[in-house]
């Protein structure tokens, strides 16, 4: 399950995808046009600049700006370095294996169930960028609109 510190995270970086190149953002911009508490807020930015995905700058000019093109960031990626592991169980883990101890791993339906969680995931968060996620909403209004023109 995402967490809220994947969400905010996600949230955050979707804001900073809709500025003009080079243009940064105010934490306190970020916080209240997004509903993020802004302390809880400053620490997610500050694993997202250790990550790569923003950069920032101190002082009365600074703030918060992609690290790269929104295209080149993939949602599953972000999501990994806020939350972790995508699989639901451990033992499904590609990034974070543990076996189980209450099982056999070669007969475990519940795990190769999980397993094929885990692919869907992963199918889906490795192949949107966050461009994809940002302009989705966009897509999604414009298609609503012509359907009910």
């Amino acid at each position: 399950m995402l967490t809220k510190k994947g969400k905010y995270g996600l949230k955050a970086l979707v804001h900073l995808s809709h500025l003009p190149a080079g243009q940064l953002a105010f934490v306190g911009d970020i916080a209240t046009q997004n509903s993020i508490p802004k302390k809880f807020l400053d620490a997610i930015l500050g694993e997202m600049r250790n990550a790569g995905f923003v950069q920032s700058r101190k002082g009365k000019e600074g703030g918060y700006r992609l690290a790269r093109p929104a295209e080149e960031i993939m949602v599953g990626h972000v999501v990994r370095v806020l939350d972790g592991p995508l699989a639901p169980i451990s033992c499904a883990s590609r990034t974070r294996y543990e076996a189980c101890d209450d099982c056999d791993e070669a007969t475990c339906q519940v795990r190769h169930m999980m397993l094929d969680v885990r692919q869907a995931i992963a199918d889906v968060l490795d192949r949107r960028s966050l461009a994809e996620m940002r302009d989705a909403v966009n897509d999604a209004l414009l298609s609503d609109l012509k359907h009910h023109a």
